[in-house]
Formats: structure tokens, sequence, C-alpha cells
């Protein structure tokens, strides 16, 4: 067991409840591949179906129909003594910690290791070597109660590693802590998941979260995937007016954009919007070569952003009406833009 990489594959996964009122499809004919070592996100508003797919993964919902191939074993065909050695592969982390407050830090980390075979010196090396990984060694001796929430978090993610999962499920679980805290957690996970090539599933609803550390995302809603790709595809060029709903409600900018599109359009100027890799180019050099296209062009908004550890610069630019298409033609073809469009339509 020790060699299985870790791939997850999702087929037509289904998940209904009924009862004597209402039949409720939480989650329909989901299709998604997980490569091993990816950081996937799932992201979605509350009720969206995403917390109950995730929790299908490791059957803890078992899906009314489709199957959960772990490197390409359907798990929903096996018996329960073979599923639970299975279910020892996937580590799950929550908002709430579910820290056991009578035992010490160190014993908590321990539980999982209950049935391990290993003996209490073993249990008690692992725990520690892994509150290490966590950047908690000194504080194994300390009750849950002692500790701040990002470092209940910490032990939590230590002791859904006990096991030497190859996937980690994260639900929601840095949604309860403070924003630096969050950035701490994500990059402890990154850092996890380059090191010991763990696949990390994050269910969330932050897109700021998802642009912080993952590869791959899907879109879900009312239980069904509405988009999905690769973390910078989703967030530079948006497909479905779900995902462009969330990276608004993401964006401090969205207001000012609002606005500078009501201005500009009612002077018959159009804004044109285009997305450029800021380690191949910078604003100015970009300017200077876009003026030696179109005249009488001027920047009225620039944003930069981190997306999968990469600088991307977002600008908008006024132009006449008439020059609209010039402009997307001779950017399109600029080796640093990887999208641009008319934003004058837009309300």
């Amino acid at each position: 067991m020790n060699e299985r990489s870790g791939t997850l594959e999702l087929e037509q996964i289904s998940v209904v409840f009924r009862n004597k009122k209402q039949t409720i499809d939480a989650v329909r004919d989901v299709n998604i591949t997980i490569p091993t070592g990816t950081v996937f996100g799932l992201i979605g508003y509350s009720g969206a179906g995403k917390s109950t797919l995730a929790r299908t993964i490791n059957l803890l919902q078992r899906p009314s129909s489709g199957s959960v191939k772990i490197d390409g074993v359907d798990i929903t065909t096996l018996g329960q003594r073979e599923l639970r050695q299975w279910r020892r592969k996937i580590g799950m982390i929550f908002q709430h910690f579910n820290l056991m407050a009578t035992r010490t830090v160190e014993e908590n980390v321990m539980l999982p290791l209950l049935h391990s075979g290993l003996s209490k010196q073993e249990k008690r090396q692992k725990a520690d070597r892994l509150l290490k990984l966590v950047d908690l060694a000194d504080r194994k001796d300390a009750y849950p109660n002692q500790l701040s929430g990002g470092q209940k978090q910490r032990v939590a993610i230590a002791r859904a590693l006990a096991n030497d999962p190859q996937i980690l499920i994260s639900d929601e679980a840095t949604s309860a802590l403070d924003p630096k805290t969050t950035q701490n957690i994500l990059h402890l996970l990154k850092r996890l998941n380059e090191q010991l090539g763990l696949t990390i599933i994050l269910i969330t609803h932050e897109m700021e979260v998802v642009r912080e550390i993952t590869n791959q995302v899907a879109v879900m809603d009312h239980g069904r995937i509405v988009e999905q790709g690769p973390t910078t595809q989703l967030f530079l060029n948006p497909q479905q007016p779900l995902t462009r709903e969330l990276l608004v409600d993401g964006d401090q900018g969205a207001d000012e954009m609002a606005t500078l599109i009501k201005q500009y359009t009612a002077a018959d100027r159009s804004l044109v919007s285009f997305t450029y890799r800021e380690q191949q180019t910078d604003l100015f050099t970009l300017l200077k070569t876009i003026e030696q296209w179109v005249e009488k062009i001027k920047l009225v908004y620039n944003n930069t952003q981190r997306v999968e550890n990469q600088l991307w610069g977002t600008a908008v630019i006024a132009v006449r009406d008439d020059e609209v298409a010039n402009l997307q033609q001779h950017v399109a073809a600029h080796p640093a833009v990887v999208a641009n469009k008319l934003l004058k339509e837009v309300d």
C-alpha cells in the first residue's frame, strides 16, 4: 500500500437524499480526475454540494451512483475490512479542529495509531516527527485549550497525517481563521504537498484560498461542476458566469471597475482589459508598445495578483470605439498577454 500514488477519479458521482416530503439532488453526475501530487480546489457557495462530494471520496457518504477510484481501484466495490485499509490513505481536516480536550497535543496526534500495531514508543516517535513537520514540536505536552486557532489546526493536520495518507481533504479548514493564520496554514499545506508528494483537495468558498496554492480548480453549483481547469486559466479567463461572480466577490477592485465602466461608456469610450505575465514585461514597456499601434490610449486601472506563485498584471485601457478591434488584435499577439476583453458592455 505504500506504493500507491494517490490519483483520484470520480466518475459520474451522484448523491440523492430522499425523505417523505422531497428528493434532494445534492451531487449530480460529477466527473473529476485529480492526478497524484495535485493541489485541487473545489469552490462554490454554501449549499453547492462541495462537502457532500468530499465525503464520497472516502465513502463517509456513499454515492447513490458512480464510482470512486484511487489508483484505479473502485473503492465503492470493496468490503468493509479492505475499505478500512484504504480509508487510512485519506486524511481529513475540518473547520472545527475536533481535538480531544483531555489529551495532550502529542496524544491527539497518536489517536489514529491506536490499531496500527506500533508500540507505544513508536507511536510517540511518529507523533513527535509529525509535530516537528508542522512546526509544533515544542508544544507536544500542551493541551488544546492552551493553543491558538492556528496551532490547533496544525495539530489537526499532524493527526490527519498519522496513517501516512496519500490524499488529504481540507473541508473549509481555514474559514474560521484570521487572514494571517490562514496564509500560514496554506503555506504549510503547500510545503507538505511538495515534501510528501501529498494530493490535497481544498473545499472552500474563499477565492483567495484557491488562488494561493492550488494547481487545478473546479467550480460547483447546485450539485454540478460548472467549470474546471488549471487555476491560472480560471482566474485569468473564466468562462462561466458563476466563476466570474465568485471572482468579483473576492476582488476588492470590483466596485472601482464597475464605476469606471459606466463613466467611460457614457463618454463614448471603450474599455479593454488585458492580463499579462509580469515575469515577461512590465506595464510601462507594454503601454509604450501599445502606443505604437493605437493613438490616445489612457490607462484607467492596473492591478497585480499572485496566482500559482506567479505574478500577473491586469490593466484596463480606455480607447476610442473605432480603435477597439485594432487594439485587441495587437494585444492578443503580444507574447506576454494571455487574455483580453472588451468591458464596455458590462453593467
